[in-house]
């Protein structure tokens, strides 16, 4: 008799506990945006509120992930219930690495060419990529590989990339200067011997570091 009673209990404890998860009393009342930079979270967090009053446990992450659809910026993100009424979305979001012009306008786009956002002027800071075979070819995932290994005050003087294969990437700076890079590997090495050639050679309009260990500088 004390161990029916006793498994009595239990049973209405977890029953009452798993009730409790998909009552009102675990619902949404308030969602937050968690890793926004870019974009608004204050926009992000109105295209989810269909998810108030929805118990925690009966949070459709298909429901979730259809609302996120309108938002490329976003590459990533994950769901943190935090009862009784809390759910935070945290989102990683995409890199742009230059855009693409066309009729249309400037198109921002990121390493694996996924369109961020269309417009009619060239956006601060972004360099015009022009490459063969656009942003599904090899030349394109080599650009956007390159792009990402540059340090960060190139990086920001950079307004034009271009390449015809995976193995010819060339840069342009605002001042002018054209760097030679060639193909995405030993990127590190290629950056760390540009920083250096730039420094030797202040008036050079060309440098080549496709060989990282000799920089040719003109």
């Amino acid at each position: 008799m004390i161990w029916s009673g006793a498994l009595g209990a239990l049973i209405l404890l977890v029953g009452g506990s798993v009730a409790a998860a998909y009552s009102p009393l675990f619902a949404v009342e308030r969602i937050t945006v968690a890793g926004a930079s870019t974009l608004d979270a204050a926009a992000v967090e109105a295209a989810l509120a269909d998810q108030l009053g929805t118990p925690l446990a009966l949070i459709d992450e298909s429901e979730v992930k259809a609302a996120l659809v309108a938002f490329p910026m976003i590459e990533t993100y994950a769901l943190e219930a935090k009862p009784p009424h809390d759910l935070t979305v945290r989102i990683v979001e995409r890199t742009p690495v230059g855009v693409i012009e066309s009729d249309a306008g400037f198109t921002l786009v990121d390493a694996a060419g996924v369109t961020l956002s269309t417009t009619p002027e060239r956006p601060d800071g972004q360099p015009v990529i022009t490459v063969d075979g656009g942003t599904s070819s090899d030349a394109f995932a080599s650009v956007g590989l390159v792009i990402r290994s540059l340090p960060a005050d190139v990086r920001a003087k950079v307004v034009a990339v271009s390449a015809s294969t995976l193995d010819d990437v060339t840069l342009k700076l605002d001042s002018g200067l054209t760097i030679v890079w060639g193909s995405s590997e030993q990127s590190v090495e290629k950056a760390e011997t540009l920083s250096a050639t730039m420094i030797a050679k202040p008036d050079a309009t060309k440098i080549d570091v496709s060989s990282p260990d000799v920089a040719v500088a003109g």
